[in-house]
């Protein structure tokens, strides 16, 4: 018996990175997922590459509507939601005495209100069913702390690491179990984006800061999105039924808590 049999599953942001290789492991192991993203040229794609138990759904996390419509479409093709992922995140840098009004509004949009309200709709919809379920919000190492350049979106994943631990003390009475998990610095076509705000702001030359974060971790490279499904797994499992409010360090031995 595989870990996820019968489980339908729910991950935003998944036609690529770290959300598909959590759909892929998440269907290896039983489940039916949803590839729920605001590309759905991209979803399409990648619902068609991993095989029949994955679906493409439309998910903006801005749009409580689209929200909605998105869980609603769950439970029309499984009979019910039980795991949602909160994977959809954006990225932005920049010195405190440059972020704009629009970079943090779009931030704290996507990362911190498409996060909380993603999942106040995925709980109603667990509640309603009856039958518990498991969501897991993705924190970051940015989480834990402060850095020079990133305020607004290491401010946005501490916000994850509260709501999962306030989620997660509300909604374990209805048998549903919150809990994130914070990644490090994870391989991906995004690092390309995040190495050239670091090249223009730091003065570096293309993939300078990229190699550098390398190999500051302690296990000696780079996360990738690999690494991370084992937890992801995990949490969505009858095996972490007694964990409740969690945010778990993913990264290579960056932070210890």
């Amino acid at each position: 018996m595989k870990r996820l049999d019968g489980k339908s599953a729910l991950i935003t942001g998944s036609a690529r990175g770290i959300g598909k290789a959590f759909a892929k492991a998440y269907v290896a192991e039983g489940a039916r997922v949803a590839i729920a993203d605001i590309n759905m040229e991209g979803a399409q794609a990648t619902a068609a590459e991993i095989g029949p138990n994955a679906y493409a759904v439309h998910l903006d996390v801005t749009d409580q509507a689209s929200i909605d419509a998105a869980i609603a479409s769950v439970e029309a093709k499984t009979g019910g939601l039980d795991i949602l992922v909160n994977n959809a995140a954006l990225f932005d840098l920049a010195p405190i005495v440059e972020i704009s009004r629009e970079s943090y509004n779009r931030l704290f949009s996507i990362n911190v209100a498409g996060t909380l309200f993603t999942l106040q709709a995925a709980a109603k919809s667990m509640i309603a069913r009856g039958k518990g379920g498991k969501i897991i919000n993705m924190a970051s190492q940015a989480g834990r702390r402060g850095e020079p350049l990133v305020a607004v979106y290491c401010a946005t994943k501490a916000a994850i690491i509260s709501l999962t631990q306030s989620a997660g003390l509300d909604l374990i009475q209805h048998g549903i179990n919150v809990n994130a998990i914070a990644p490090g610095v994870v391989d991906g076509e995004h690092w390309d984006g995040v190495d050239a705000l670091f090249a223009k702001f730091e003065g570096l030359q293309p993939g300078e800061k990229k190699a550098a974060v390398g190999a500051a971790v302690p296990f000696g490279r780079m996360g990738t999105a690999d690494d991370l499904t084992g937890m992801a797994v995990f949490l969505a499992s009858r095996e972490a039924d007694y964990i409740v409010a969690q945010t778990y360090n993913v990264d290579g031995g960056n932070w210890m808590s």
